[in-house]
């Protein structure tokens, strides 16, 4: 969890101790009160940024991908599958999983999801990101889909 805390200009921040988890930011010297965002506050906001970039079929391996349809068949979309994020005191290192679909180059698509997971981190949480580890471990090829439609609608013998 991270805290941003404003106080103001002759009193130094506090820092994070012990039996506080979230770290404590000097973010401002207005001295009107301390943000804490969660953790689970930057995955999303991370996956809903990669989500957004052409190329990307859908985060996560194939069992958090099995489970994530499952959810989203009873109206529930995790949009933090496949990302996991380390949130320091004033960075933040994520790990991506990513399916890409075919036939987008694969590095390209890694590359501009590094770039929007970077800006939307660096621009909405305004914490600094020291790196985004991506991961593919698939490729989407839509003909599979189609050709497992038609297998399912059309007997195979006469």
């Amino acid at each position: 969890m991270t805290t941003q805390t404003h106080t103001p200009a002759d009193v130094p921040a506090k820092n994070a101790t012990a039996t506080t988890p979230a770290p404590v930011l000097d973010k401002g010297k207005d001295g009107r009160g301390a943000t804490t965002v969660a953790d689970g506050v930057v995955a999303k906001i991370a996956g809903i940024a990669i989500q957004e970039i052409p190329g990307v079929h859908a985060l996560g391996g194939g069992a958090a991908r099995a489970i994530g349809t499952l959810r989203e068949k009873v109206g529930q979309k995790d949009l933090t599958q496949g990302v996991n994020v380390e949130v320091g005191q004033t960075q933040v290192a994520v790990d991506v999983t990513l399916v890409v679909e075919y036939p987008h180059p694969l590095q390209e698509v890694a590359d501009n999801a590094r770039d929007a997971v970077y800006t939307a981190i660096e621009d909405l949480v305004g914490m600094e990101v020291t790196e985004v580890n991506i991961t593919i471990t698939d490729i989407h090829v839509p003909s599979e889909d189609a050709d497992s439609d038609d297998a399912e609608r059309e007997p195979r013998v006469a």
